[in-house]
């Protein structure tokens, strides 16, 4: 035999029904308000203008260049020994990404582990 919960039932008619409160407008005030990424106060509901759009983007140019790690060890010591030695003369690395990984064999043995990586940073000239 099934048991019915017990307590309150849910019911769908009173969430789906028509309110005419929702379609009335809210007072500026009582509104939800937020910060946006430029610091500007805004409220919930309002359409971002384009003056918005413009303070919210950063207006930045990254450049990306590509290299290639080795290590004797793993790709993961490949990719990391570009990464730092990328670091040594780049400021404000902000992305590296892993585009092809592979290996040099010598007699059918793995020699060395290589990880070519994209690396992305501000561009400042």
């Amino acid at each position: 035999m099934v048991k019915k919960a017990e307590g309150p039932q849910w019911d769908p008619s009173v969430f789906f029904a028509a309110r005419k409160s929702c379609t009335t407008s809210i007072p500026l005030q009582s509104r939800r308000r937020f910060r946006s990424l430029s610091g500007q106060i805004m409220y919930a509901g309002r359409r971002p203008t384009q003056d918005d759009k413009e303070t919210d983007m950063a207006e930045s140019v990254y450049k990306v260049i590509e290299l290639v790690g080795t290590s004797t060890e793993s790709w993961e010591k490949a990719a990391t020994v570009a990464i730092k030695r990328a670091a040594k003369t780049l400021r404000d690395l902000r992305v590296a990404e892993i585009s092809q990984l592979d290996m040099v064999l010598k007699d059918g043995k793995v020699e060395s582990y290589r990880a070519k990586v994209k690396v992305s940073f501000k561009y400042e000239g």
